[in-house]
């Protein structure tokens, strides 16, 4: 399959187009055929070198994703062959993100898409969307006033929930 890699910090210049082989997911993981792939500023940080990437040889880039289950490891339970997934921090603390053709991923981190929702919707929700909910739902060293539940009623604009 195709992957985008880079093994040191800097600009796109460090980004290479690689053959590599699809892996098999592990136990309590499935593996994605990537239909969109979205690119969120802690992913071009990351590769500048300006947040931790991990100590990883070789970095396939890109937290957010969407596309299609193609094999699901033992103990995956809600998750079948054939689902259409977004997917959100397929990086996190991993080598491996969603700029290549498969990537292998927590379950966890592969969420049941509805009906009519689009792969290129669904590439933009992971780090913009989750953070955004997080902000306004968890109580995470954050004001008390964004409590869960606080907001119950309410309106709330999210400048820059785009990312």
């Amino acid at each position: 399959m195709r992957a985008i890699v880079y093994s040191a910090p800097g600009g796109s210049e460090v980004l290479s187009l690689v053959d590599r082989e699809i892996a098999t997911p592990g136990t309590g993981e499935v593996r994605v055929r990537v239909a969109v792939s979205g690119v969120n500023p802690t992913d071009w940080k990351a590769r500048a070198g300006g947040t931790q990437r991990g100590d990883f040889a070789e970095v396939v880039p890109n937290q957010d994703g969407a596309g299609i289950i193609d094999a699901v490891g033992d103990g995956v339970a809600g998750l079948a062959v054939g689902d259409r997934v977004w997917i959100h921090l397929a990086q996190h603390q991993r080598p491996t993100g969603t700029a290549q053709e498969y990537t292998v991923v927590p379950a966890s981190r592969a969420i049941r898409l509805p009906e009519g929702v689009s792969f290129e919707l669904a590439a933009s929700l992971g780090v913009p969307a989750v953070t955004a909910h997080r902000a306004l739902t968890v109580h995470e060293d954050g004001p008390t006033r964004l409590s869960p539940g606080a907001l119950e009623g309410r309106t709330i604009l999210v400048a820059g929930g785009a990312g």
